[in-house]
């Protein structure tokens, strides 16, 4: 389907039907780019239908150029900037082909997402950081939204927990931290790694306000995200449990798609063909 198709969708109210469709555009676009180049595929799918109802559900207003006046969005787990790349280029952000280049050398399109992006705020690098920078710009101009991304393996760094207590301290009703929880990290589960046990518990107890959500059903992520919208009581945290690979059955559940250096061409035939039967 055409931008041009997708802009006319997305100018009517969007709905679950529309977000679908458009989640299926950008998975097709992302496994093109992992394919060949290789890259943090797992997550990246598992976060896409969060971004997609981020950027097109018509809640926040993120710019397509650089403006700190507006809505933010901080991604910190920036291993999953395939998911953002692809989003972004439908947003509009910049152009379609240039998905092509990623992971070429001269591309601005890396392996982790760096601020030479169009519509990247943030350049990120050790898993962590980037919340605490949320932080900083909800404290900076309470009158915006910061929403931040972040995966549940990066709440295995204490300087997560500095950023979610300072929220606290600050009382930051404008900042809404949005954890991928897909419950696998490089090297396994999280469970066996650095169990989170009750991570929404552990939020409750820092001052935050708490949603667990089907982080791939848009309904409920659009209800979600428009209830802490219009009327924040705190920092709001929204635990979304999604699938590792999420539209691509073999992927599901393995910690070994969390990155891959490229997939075969049986691989991505079956991947391909699974995605379009969504």
């Amino acid at each position: 389907m055409s931008n041009l198709l997708y802009n006319k969708l997305m100018l009517l109210a969007p709905s679950t039907k529309k977000l679908e469709i458009l989640a299926k555009s950008t998975r097709l676009d992302l496994l093109d780019m992992v394919a060949t180049q290789g890259g943090h595929i797992g997550g990246s799918l598992s976060s896409l239908d969060l971004l997609i109802a981020l950027y097109f559900g018509k809640i926040f207003n993120f710019p397509k150029t650089y403006d700190f006046s507006k809505d933010i969005f901080i991604l910190s787990a920036g291993h999953l900037c395939p998911a953002l790349y692809t989003v972004l280029a439908h947003y509009g952000t910049f152009p379609k082909k240039l998905l092509k280049t990623y992971a070429n050398f001269g591309s601005p399109l890396q392996g982790h997402s760096s601020i030479e992006v169009p519509g990247v705020l943030f350049s990120s690098g050790a898993l962590g950081q980037g919340l605490s920078f949320s932080v900083g710009l909800a404290l900076a101009n309470p009158k915006r939204s910061v929403v931040c991304l972040t995966s549940d393996g990066e709440h295995q760094e204490g300087q997560t927990w500095e950023a979610i207590a300072t929220a606290n301290k600050f009382k930051l009703k404008n900042l809404i931290n949005i954890v991928d929880y897909n419950k696998y990290q490089i090297d396994g589960s999280t469970d066996e790694i650095m169990p989170l046990e009750d991570l929404g518990s552990k939020y409750l107890r820092f001052g935050w306000s708490v949603y667990e959500i089907d982080g791939h059903n848009y309904d409920d992520i659009l209800k979600t995200l428009k209830k802490i919208k219009a009327k924040p009581l705190a920092p709001t945290c929204i635990i979304a449990h999604t699938t590792l690979g999420k539209g691509v059955s073999y992927m599901h559940y393995d910690y070994n798609f969390h990155d891959v250096k490229s997939l075969t061409k049986d691989q991505l035939l079956r991947a391909t063909t699974e995605i379009k039967e969504l």
